[in-house]
């Protein structure tokens, strides 16, 4: 079937108005009303945000990039998906009858909405920091500091500008700011009121803790009960959370039944909701509700996660048990303790004897080190932040006693020196000039002594 002329023209024809004069009556055939819903402004993805800082004027094109990846990597910034969430609305229809009368029919659709994809989104974090900031720094955070200091800079790359001038300007009223702040300022911690907890009737608020937002029950008093802590979950916010969402995190952990013996809990850690099953974690998918996830869903997770891992395992060597040939994320790969190691894409890993991997790790010498790598790798894990945070503790407090003492004692023997050494050059100096000249003196003195006796 082939399409012509006649068919585009019948398609412009159809959008096109008949003939019309002014004074015309028209007559009604149908009228549609469409709820609408306001919109909140579009959220930043990276290349409309890199957008908005070319039109203030703020940063560089080499400070982009970085800018944007340092507020994710602190935590003020997410980038995200968001699914969209099913609304109604009512579609209303006045359209005229066979009878020449008007009827309003009402009808409800379903719109997809709040949909987001790759777009960046405030943390609790960073909505607290930026609070604190907006409350104590308000000259600095104001877009046009930035835009000025960016005009400074290139004044003072053209010579038309003192770099100390500018410096001092800025340097000396934020040095009081800060001091004001430091004296006046509490930590913000972005505390937000929800209500008392049935029964018990102890306040439960969420805040931003050491680890990000929690939500907390009772209150912290010397010698009395402590309160206790749940961590929100990813997408909850505190400044959405209700009090029934915050009272759900405390059924947590949860035990759901039994198998092999043992007991299978749910919980929600700090990377999501989880099984634990004889000291090992699985992890739930986000179709699972960690509330009403049953004890046979966690068998068949636990089994799927079992099969998963022995289905990584190539070969193991009864020669060190620690030495395993895996099917890697990219690939086959040498696995000892907690390093890896690529195999070469012609050797078949599932025929590798002992003797063949530690060839391939560098013979003999190699194997041994990578080796030694290994448990020392593996010991610092066991030992924990504690002790190794406390031997580096010690040498810094001894370090900061003893600058002082430096300071304080040897800084004036270090200008008796240079001044000794100043007064040696010299002294010397002298002392050969006169001992050059005094032999002359002497020569003379001989040869004379000499003549006479002749």
């Amino acid at each position: 079937m082939e399409s012509t002329d006649d068919d585009d023209e019948t398609e412009e024809n159809s959008s096109m108005l008949p003939p019309m004069k002014v004074g015309d009556k028209l007559d009604n055939i149908e009228v549609n009303a469409v709820q609408r819903f306001t919109h909140h402004p579009a959220r930043y993805t990276e290349a409309s945000l890199v957008k908005k800082l070319e039109e203030l004027g703020i940063g560089r094109p080499s400070t982009y990039a970085p800018t944007i990846s340092t507020v994710q990597k602190r935590g003020y910034v997410e980038k995200t998906d968001k699914e969209g969430k099913p609304r109604n609305y009512v579609s209303l229809t006045l359209a005229k009858n066979n009878t020449s009368t008007s009827s309003v029919s009402k009808e409800i659709k379903t719109e997809n909405t709040g949909a987001e994809k790759s777009k960046l989104f405030p943390t609790d974090i960073g909505m607290v920091v930026n609070d604190f900031l907006f409350q104590y720094f308000p000259d600095i955070l104001d877009f046009h500091f930035t835009a000025k200091v960016e005009a400074e800079f290139d004044e003072i790359a053209e010579g038309n500008l003192e770099w100390t001038k500018m410096l001092k300007d800025f340097y000396k009223p934020f040095h009081k700011t800060v001091e004001k702040t430091i004296d006046n300022s509490e930590r913000a911690s972005g505390e937000r009121s929800l209500g008392v907890e049935p029964g018990t009737n102890k306040p439960i608020i969420v805040r931003i803790g050491r680890f990000g937002p929690l939500a907390q029950i009772g209150e912290t008093i010397e010698g009395g009960e402590k309160p206790r802590f749940a961590s929100l979950r990813g997408n909850q916010r505190m400044e959405t959370i209700t009090l029934q969402e915050a009272l759900d995190l405390f059924k947590m952990p949860r035990i759901v039944g039994e198998y092999e013996g043992k007991e299978m809990k749910v919980g929600i850690g700090r990377f999501g909701p989880y099984v634990v099953h004889n000291n090992a974690f699985t992890s739930l998918g986000k179709e699972e509700d960690p509330y009403t996830i049953g004890g046979q869903r966690c068998i068949e997770l636990i089994d799927a996660k079992r099969a998963k891992d022995l289905a990584k395992i190539i070969r193991v060597y009864d020669e060190n048990p620690e030495l395993k040939v895996l099917n890697g994320r990219w690939g086959p790969c040498i696995a000892l303790g907690k390093e890896f190691f690529r195999i070469p894409k012609t050797t078949d890993p599932a025929t590798l004897e002992f003797a063949d991997v530690v060839a391939l790790l560098g013979g003999v010498a190699g194997y041994e080190q990578k080796m030694a790598n290994a448990l020392l790798k593996n010991q610092k894990g066991k030992k924990g932040a504690k002790k190794f945070g406390a031997k580096k503790a010690e040498p810094k407090t001894k370090g900061k006693a003893k600058v002082v003492k430096l300071v304080k004692e040897e800084a004036p023997a270090k200008k008796t020196v240079v001044k000794k050494a100043v007064a040696k050059k010299s002294a010397p100096v002298k002392k050969v000039f006169s001992k050059t000249t005094a032999p002359k003196r002497t020569i003379k003195a001989t040869k004379k002594k000499a003549a006479k006796k002749k």
